[in-house]
């Protein structure tokens, strides 16, 4: 026999009908009924407090280990700076001890700023993303592209290393401080290419040279000062500099190389064309509120939006535009496989581990520094680091940290609040289980559904796996995928069934897709 729902298990579902089009800050018509995700655990932040010590160590060792003269490294969580450290020095021969408020050079990860500028350029109306880069730097029309069918480069090419320049780390790293006519001319004398145009992911400090080029021409003003008007200043970063001699004597983290057991003198390069790919000088009290900004941009949500830059467009970076890598052999803090797939954004590294966790942040490296950010956005949480030792690995270590704080603090995801639309398609469809009684009148389902697979199909296949189940005695809490998928349990004496929905772009929204699926226990 064929157990029906009990009809006290209907009464935790409400049905909201009407979906009002009110004006969000931004002047684009939102649902007035949608809840941004959330996080449910109210004592996130006081668990993660007692891995700090534990970061401490991992840090110390890591710099013990690689011999960084001095590191400095800072833990943000909901955008605000809770814990900072630092050892060693910025200054060996003075013995001037790093702090979260020494001023370091952090290279490229300078990049996402220039960005970052871009957009607002763009959000401005005053360029378009895809705009050929010839429209701003007419040299580039001298070009000779790779192959005769290339495409001309854009900007977003030179956004996300895809113009098929080649990789110029090296190279680039020593062109900080050349001038405007520098890079020019060195462009109209004829540029290398590797690949064409928006084939390949090839990391390119020419391209961000470039990028730095045609914000001073759109903006009427050299890109250091664009950046700091629009940017850093706004966000209070006033510590924040480009050029090193602007740095009070005491604040200044001097750069070092290490050659047989000895920290030798790395000479600081002035500011220049180069800037826009790695020239930055900030610490880890100032850049916390640039991470403070990414973080903020998540999730999407419909109350005011008053940074520097949009929040849509802080999203629009940290987005996998261009391909990196895939590396099935990635391995997490605790040893285990974990395959993971790379991408590049707007000046952002992106990346997605097989538990589906995304990171999103920069390296940086130059003669005398390394340096790193990296945030979990779905988490809240974020890392920075800075070390005084040319091309400072701290990837791994941030890595390892992050993990450390998502193990210890216990953290999970934002959750996603269940859209009215979906709990009242929800409770329509418990009503109609386990005999389809009059479906195909109830109105709820899409014009494909039916022809999709026959009723009498359903019919028998669905009351097959209430028979399986028994007396049915909780339906469970749906789970939402976004605003218009999920899926919920309906619980059996002997078994449960699992049920997945989808619903269409119609207004009001009609199931397309439902399955249903044995659980056992």
């Amino acid at each position: 026999m064929i157990n029906r729902i009990l009809p006290v298990s209907l009464l935790c579902f409400i049905t909201v009908c009407a979906f009002a089009q009110p004006k969000a800050p931004n002047g684009i018509p939102a649902v007035s009924t949608y809840q941004p995700p959330v996080f449910m655990d109210p004592d996130r932040l006081k668990k993660l407090e007692v891995a700090f010590p534990i970061i401490d160590k991992l840090f110390k060792e890591h710099a013990a280990k690689r011999n960084f003269p001095g590191l400095a490294y800072g833990i943000v969580v909901d955008g605000k700076l809770v814990y900072s450290g630092s050892t060693g020095y910025t200054d060996v021969a003075k013995k001037t001890p790093a702090t979260p408020k020494s001023l370091f050079r952090i290279a490229s990860m300078t990049k996402s700023l220039t960005a970052m500028a871009i957009l607002h350029l763009r959000d401005q109306g005053k360029l378009r993303l895809d705009d050929p880069v010839q429209q701003y730097i007419p040299a580039v029309k001298q070009m000779t592209y790779l192959t005769a069918d290339a495409p001309l480069i854009t900007i977003r090419h030179l956004m996300t290393h895809s113009a098929g320049f080649p990789e110029d780390n090296p190279w680039g790293d020593r062109q900080l401080a050349d001038s405007d006519a520098d890079l020019i001319n060195l462009i109209k004398g004829g540029l290398s290419h590797s690949n064409t145009p928006g084939v390949a992911y090839e990391y390119s400090n020419l391209g961000f040279a470039m990028l730095g080029n045609i914000i001073t021409k759109v903006s009427g003003t050299p890109y250091q000062q664009y950046i700091t008007e629009t940017i850093l200043k706004p966000l209070g970063m006033n510590q924040t500099v480009w050029e090193y001699s602007n740095v009070p004597a005491d604040l200044l983290a001097h750069g070092y190389r290490y050659v047989d057991g000895n920290w030798l003198d790395e000479p600081l390069l002035h500011d220049g064309s180069y800037g826009a790919m790695g020239g930055l000088i900030t610490s880890i009290e100032d850049f916390s509120k640039y991470v403070a900004l990414h973080q903020a941009a998540w999730p999407p949500r419909s109350d005011s939006d008053n940074g520097p830059v949009k929040r849509s467009s802080i999203r629009e970076m940290q987005q996998p535009w261009q391909f990196s890598g895939l590396y099935p052999d990635a391995k997490s803090a605790s040893g285990k496989v974990c395959p993971t797939t790379t991408a590049y954004g707007y000046g952002l590294g992106w990346g997605k581990n097989c538990a589906g966790m995304v990171n999103v942040g920069h390296s940086g490296g130059l003669p005398g520094f390394g340096s790193q950010w990296r945030i979990l956005p779905d988490y809240g949480i974020g890392v920075i680091s800075y070390a005084n030792l040319t091309y400072a690995g701290l990837g791994g270590i941030n890595t390892v940290v992050l993990d450390t704080l998502v193990s210890i603090g216990g953290l999970k995801p934002r959750r996603l609040p269940v859209s009215p639309m979906l709990k009242q398609r929800q409770a329509e469809l418990v009503k109609l289980m386990p005999d389809w009684t009059n479906a195909e009148k109830s109105g709820i389902f899409a014009e494909n559904f039916f022809p999709d697979r026959p009723i009498e199909t359903r019919r028998k296949e669905v009351q097959a796996l209430f028979t399986k189940a028994g007396k049915i005695h909780r339906v469970g809490e749906l789970d939402p995928e976004n605003q218009l998928r999920g899926h919920f349990v309906m619980e059996g004496e002997q078994s449960s069934i699992d049920v997945f929905f989808t619903l269409t772009p119609e207004n009001p929204a009609l199931i397309q897709q439902l399955d249903f699926r044995e659980v056992k226990r």
